[in-house]
């Protein structure tokens, strides 16, 4: 069965389609359009430019399915209308102009989804997973294919551009005040922990996760005090972080690895007081040409964590949100 599944992200709203078939996935098709969302998010009020942008993009979304005769569409929304004061009349005025139903998936579902469709891709039964997207980032740790625990901060990349920088790509300094930023809100990570592990309410059962996925949390488990020497990254941050390192560092397509140490150097190469070679400018543009803004606080935020973690190395997957939520509420229904 064909199914059109829509995820509209503060920094990309994408559309996949899938052919889904028993317990077996196969994507068929991907669109994505990089809007930047989160920064139509003025006062903390989605902005009716950025309302009328994501009705834009999802209509022509909703006219490529309608003209494959593509029924099964499911839509869901991430940090930038999560977060939004107007969350609530924001989305009823996308639902109502685009005839589609949205989902305002919650820090923890994303979380929870990000783990599940990457574990299927990893295979590895321990470690823990990082999606940094255009307004949140979702940290999940996990052993024994079950997950300890999970938090979603408020560390975007598109956020931290609007926030600040002034031009297309930001200067050493603004890095360095993003990674103050990004080091004051890990330093806090289990206060946010558990502010997001309230009991859900009352008679509301918690969602299973997909066949063969436990989702439990361990409140024992501190964030604080793990240690890895490998993160998993999944999403647009790690994608096209990877792509760049692969061609400052002369690396294959196929590598899937960053060298968490050497991204203050990367970092640095490309901040715009730094009087960029013309091949330095070549090399990003054609590895990040549709994230050009928010790769570098993208990648300050990745180092803080790596940091954090006293990881050295993060390993990409291309699976993620939109996979786990087909295997959680599609075929784990």
């Amino acid at each position: 069965m064909l199914h059109g599944i829509i995820d509209i992200g503060s920094s990309t709203v994408r559309m996949a389609v899938y052919d889904i078939r028993g317990g077996d996935i196969d994507m068929l098709l991907k669109k994505k359009h990089v809007v930047g969302l989160a920064a139509y998010v003025k006062d903390g009020v989605m902005t009716q430019a950025g309302i009328d942008k994501a009705v834009e993009i999802l209509e022509e979304f909703t006219g490529f399915l309608h003209c494959f005769r593509i029924t099964r569409v499911a839509a869901f929304t991430t940090a930038a209308l999560r977060n939004a004061k107007n969350s609530r009349e924001a989305v009823a005025e996308i639902e109502r102009r685009t005839g589609l139903t949205i989902r305002v998936i919650t820090g923890d579902e994303e979380a929870t989804f990000d783990f599940i469709g990457a574990t299927h891709a990893f295979g590895h039964k321990d470690g823990l997973l990082v999606d940094i997207g255009g307004g949140s980032t979702e940290l999940v740790a996990f052993a024994d294919g079950a997950i300890t625990q999970k938090v979603s901060l408020p560390l975007g990349a598109t956020d931290f551009h609007a926030r600040f920088s002034d031009d297309v790509l930001p200067t050493l300094a603004e890095c360095r005040r993003m990674e103050e930023e990004a080091a004051r809100i890990l330093s806090n990570v289990d206060c946010y922990v558990t502010s997001q592990n309230t009991p859900p309410p009352l008679g509301e059962v918690p969602r299973r996760g997909g066949e063969g996925h436990a989702v439990t949390t361990s409140s024992t488990v501190s964030f604080n005090n793990l240690q890895m020497d490998a993160l998993a990254g999944i999403g647009g941050t790690f994608k096209s972080g990877i792509a760049l390192f692969n061609a400052v560092y002369d690396l294959p397509p196929e590598n899937l690895t960053i060298d968490a140490r050497e991204l203050p150097a990367l970092i640095r190469r490309f901040t715009s007081d730094r009087d960029l070679p013309q091949d330095d400018v070549i090399r990003l543009m054609r590895a990040v040409p549709d994230r050009l803004p928010t790769i570098l606080p993208g990648l300050t935020i990745a180092n803080v964590i790596a940091k954090h973690f006293g990881a050295t190395r993060i390993t990409y997957s291309d699976s993620g949100v939109r996979e786990g939520y087909i295997y959680s509420e599609i075929i784990g229904t």
